[in-house]
């Protein structure tokens, strides 16, 4: 599922390509289609994401929310001068055109596969938004908001990460490489953590999650653990990116050599290194 860098990089191509112009709105599929004809040649005025929910702002109080879910793709392309707009191919939700794009020529953006693709109002995005919890990418996040709700909890901090009523825009592989970086077993419970450590924890994934919105990929080792500094293959993934342990099972760790481990937590792929993250051990005395 795509994480929340991903949307903030889509939602800026999307504001860069529409913001300021009349769209044309179609629903080639025709999931969409009644939705579509009502913001039909209305003007749009950007988009924003929040977590990983996309918002895309029309005038009237008029938003198209989407969520794109496993599967969902949202391909903004801008055409050279004169260049003309192809036909649909596939189960296009969502088709958006627009002359004038501050990048040169004629602009179209095609959503495929998406979970959700709603017109709403001002109003209900409020609400939507506000049942997200903190997302690093944002500028008005409070990330003692998040650590309250952490510190408080008996469950595996690898889950409340990964909730999204705790910490918006968090991923499996996000999940997975902030708690190595930390040296954090992800079954430790959320309120065994200090404030120092979660705070400096969110420091870093702030950082992260802002470098993967300039460069489109999620690379989470240090220089010292890069394939030049260790003289190792660049890894090979769909997902791009070098980590330490997502889908790392079996080879061994950057750091220890260990062998990477994995297991089912919540219902998604958990990922660590049993040395560099040791079992949680309370000192408490029974």
């Amino acid at each position: 599922m795509p994480e929340g860098h991903t949307l903030l990089r889509l939602a800026r191509e999307l504001t860069q390509a529409f913001g300021g112009r009349p769209v044309r709105v179609s629903s080639p599929q025709g999931r969409f289609a009644a939705d579509a004809a009502l913001v039909d040649g209305a003007l749009c005025i950007g988009a924003e994401s929040a977590g990983k929910h996309l918002f895309i702002e029309l005038a009237g109080d008029r938003f198209v929310h989407v969520h794109l879910g496993l599967i969902g793709k949202f391909d903004v392309v801008v055409l050279e001068p004169g260049q003309p707009v192809p036909v649909p191919v596939g189960q296009v939700r969502l088709r958006m055109v627009s002359t004038g794009s501050t990048t040169g020529g004629t602009a179209y953006a095609d959503l495929r596969g998406a979970t959700q693709c709603d017109l709403i109002g001002g109003e209900r995005r409020a609400q939507i938004v506000a049942q997200l919890g903190e997302d690093p990418l944002r500028p008005d996040a409070d990330p003692e908001r998040a650590w309250r709700r952490i510190s408080r909890s008996a469950r595996p901090i690898g889950d409340l990460l990964m909730d999204q009523t705790v910490v918006a825009g968090v991923g499996n592989v996000y999940r997975a490489e902030i708690l190595f970086r930390h040296r954090i077993h992800p079954l430790r419970p959320g309120r065994t953590l200090r404030r120092t450590q979660f705070l400096t924890l969110w420091a870093d994934l702030v950082e992260l999650m802002e470098y993967g919105v300039r460069t489109g990929r999620i690379d989470t080792v240090r220089p010292e653990h890069s394939p030049e500094a260790m003289g190792r293959p660049a890894r090979q993934d769909d997902h791009g990116g070098e980590v330490y342990v997502y889908r790392r099972q079996g080879q061994p760790c950057l750091v220890c050599g260990s062998r990477v481990r994995t297991d089912v937590l919540v219902g998604r792929n958990s990922f660590w290194c049993a040395r560099c993250q040791p079992v949680f051990r309370s000192r408490a005395v029974g």
